[in-house]
């Protein structure tokens, strides 16, 4: 019998005293970024300039955001390590001026420059100090938050980008743990707000358990949810029509 698992919202606080999984979540990181590079690398000119399925962005430009955004993450882990102020990019304009550059760039030169930052990322986290895994950044979205978030918000980012880059990567072959830990990412971020309708949302996984979340008010009439985990997390980030989970689904606003 599958076994179903209850949740409210995101399914336990972080706070600045939890001792993080910081060794697991690096290893998911770089799991995700092995195949994010594999996959980059075996692109020609040709393909590597061809649109994604973000509107507006060709994978140069995917490919160019993945690696500002590796940078950004090293200067919040900076912060983390020094206690000196390091904001994750110098403002919105030139995180977006720098993206457009690189979206220009040729293949080899795009794949070289995700490799160089991945491995800036990766040399950051590994050495970062234990203490500091719980100072407080301020990451995207704007909001104090431990820097072991900086993991997971990177392990986001590549594994989403990866099927942003309609390279044959789709939500579904995202590994059991790693969408768990997007979907919970995921419904925090709709946790509170007032403009997300009241939700029950069910996540069948292919290994037969499934869970639970309800987000908004308690008690309040709610719209009912059920899909496969890959579809639930499609819907919930935006890439995925809510038709897919059925006509009474909803039409979420933007996550972030």
């Amino acid at each position: 019998m599958a076994e179903l698992e209850s949740r409210t919202g995101y399914p336990r606080e972080h706070t600045t005293t939890e001792q993080p999984r910081t060794h697991s979540l690096i290893a998911a990181v770089q799991s995700a970024t092995n195949t994010l590079l594999e996959t980059v690398e075996t692109m020609d000119e040709v393909s590597v300039h061809a649109p994604s399925s973000l509107p507006g962005w060709s994978r140069a430009h995917v490919i160019s955001h993945l690696a500002r955004n590796a940078d950004g993450c090293v200067n919040l882990l900076t912060w983390a390590r020094t206690g000196v102020e390091h904001p994750m990019y110098p403002s919105r304009a030139d995180r977006d001026a720098d993206i457009a550059e690189g979206s220009h760039r040729n293949h080899r030169l795009l794949f070289e420059d995700l490799a160089a930052s991945s491995g800036r990322f990766f040399e950051a986290a590994r050495t970062l100090p234990q203490e500091a895994w719980n100072s407080l950044v301020i990451g995207a979205p704007g909001k104090p938050v431990p820097a072991h978030e900086v993991l997971r918000a990177r392990l986001l980012e590549v594994r989403v980008h990866l099927v942003d880059l309609d390279c044959g990567f789709g939500f579904e072959d995202i590994p059991r743990d790693d969408l768990e830990r997007l979907l919970n990412d995921a419904v925090r971020q709709f946790g509170g707000r007032p403009d997300v309708p009241p939700l029950s949302v069910t996540i069948d996984f292919d290994d037969g358990n499934s869970t639970e979340w309800e987000i908004g008010a308690p008690h309040s009439p709610r719209h009912r949810v059920r899909g496969r985990a890959g579809t639930v997390l499609g819907w919930l980030l935006g890439r995925t029509a809510p038709e897919a989970l059925g006509e009474s689904t909803p039409e979420l606003p933007p996550w972030l």
